[in-house]
């Protein structure tokens, strides 16, 4: 580990957990393997997010500095090369501008700093950079289309970008890169693509509270709790050009997005599922309970967790990961690589429980859920007792 960042709060301590797809280091084991389990990572950082991509990870800490590891031959991981890393490191590009806000697409990565600017860097062959160009960069670059903004957030998706701008005149969601199926939500029509940000239509009323990219698909959630999709519809459904507003009278706190389903999180800890994971179908226990619809796409729960409070989710390219309230981990859906920690390849449809060694002696505060295409991490935060 390069960075000598020491942790903030000594009493509160950062616990690290990754499975499922490694040969490309995105799993931090500084081996080149899938794990099957649960696998302990050395990283000693007071970590505040981390956001998975098609096969690397961005880590923001306390200190506001930015480590990635995993896939680098785009250019994604911003250190000036082309080269995988198999452990963290520093993004030295962007050294003493504070970074608040990070985001992993499939080969390309967005940095959003405390004064609001926007940086890119990885595959931009779609124009997912938003530079002006189609070109690739290895280290973070400047959006200078932003230059008198204050970009707040960045979602990066498999070959688009969003960005959410705040301002006195409103919140305003910005979308470039492949536009192949809606996934900008810049006009009526699908575009091949775009290089420069343009302003998502059918958004100036709302009060943007996150932005989510994932696939071919794009998310906002609304302060005061609707979710609007737009890009490849869901579960058959057709695309969307322009985003559509969830028919639903629940309030949402939190969206994931896959390749083909979406997980929604609700204000009172319960899990909705938009879609499906690709070749497992859906739950056969959910689907008696649909109970909405969005554009013929149904929208279900699951009997498996009544009971259960949900505090957070996460959703890889065709598989989903929950956190409970008491700090239990549950996935489901594609197993291939061993990125639902079960100990083997196989799919599953419902729920099921993690086994994630816990030290009774600690009181832990937070356990917090991540996902790439194919592989899970998992943040829990333990404090020392007096």
């Amino acid at each position: 580990m390069e960075s000598k960042e020491r942790i903030i709060d000594t009493q509160e301590i950062p616990e690290i957990w990754s499975w499922g797809a490694g040969t490309d280091g995105q799993l931090g084991t500084c081996k080149l393997q899938d794990e099957y389990i649960p696998q302990s990572l050395p990283i000693r950082h007071s970590l505040t997010h981390l956001s998975c991509g098609g096969a690397h990870v961005i880590a923001l800490t306390h200190g506001k500095k930015v480590l990635t590891w995993g896939r680098g031959s785009s250019g994604q991981l911003g250190h000036g090369n082309l080269l995988n890393s198999l452990e963290p490191k520093l993004v030295n590009g962007l050294d003493g501008l504070n970074i608040t806000h990070v985001s992993a697409g499939w080969s390309h990565s967005g940095f959003v700093s405390e004064c609001g600017q926007l940086f890119t860097c990885g595959d931009g062959s779609f124009g997912q950079l938003g530079l002006g160009d189609y070109g690739s960069q290895s280290s973070p670059e400047k959006v200078s289309h932003f230059a008198l903004r204050h970009v707040e957030q960045v979602a990066c998706g498999m070959r688009h970008s969003l960005a959410l701008l705040k301002g006195e005149h409103g919140d305003q969601v910005y979308g470039f890169g492949s536009g192949k199926r809606g996934q900008l939500g810049i006009s009526n029509e699908k575009v091949k693509s775009v290089s420069l940000p343009q302003n998502v239509s059918g958004l100036q009323e709302v009060n943007v509270s996150s932005i989510s990219a994932n696939g071919d698909h794009s998310a906002v959630l609304s302060a005061d709790g609707p979710l609007y999709t737009w890009g490849r519809g869901f579960g058959g459904a057709p695309d969307a050009c322009c985003p559509n507003r969830v028919n639903s009278s629940l309030t949402f706190t939190q969206a994931a997005l896959g390749w083909n389903h979406a997980l929604i999180l609700t204000d009172e800890g319960e899990v909705l599922m938009l879609g499906s994971h690709y070749g497992t179908n859906s739950n056969p226990q959910a689907e008696k309970l649909a109970t909405y619809e969005l554009n013929e796409a149904q929208i279900v729960k699951f009997h498996g967790l009544d009971g259960i409070k949900v505090v957070g989710v996460a959703s890889g390219s065709e598989h989903s990961v929950l956190s409970t309230e008491n700090g239990m981990v549950m996935t489901w859906g594609w197993g291939e690589h061993g990125q639902l920690g079960l100990g083997d390849t196989s799919d599953h449809t419902c729920p099921q429980s993690v086994s994630i060694a816990k030290n009774n002696a600690h009181k832990y505060i937070t356990t917090k859920v991540y996902c790439g295409s194919g592989f899970t991490y998992v943040v829990r935060t333990w404090r020392l007792e007096d």
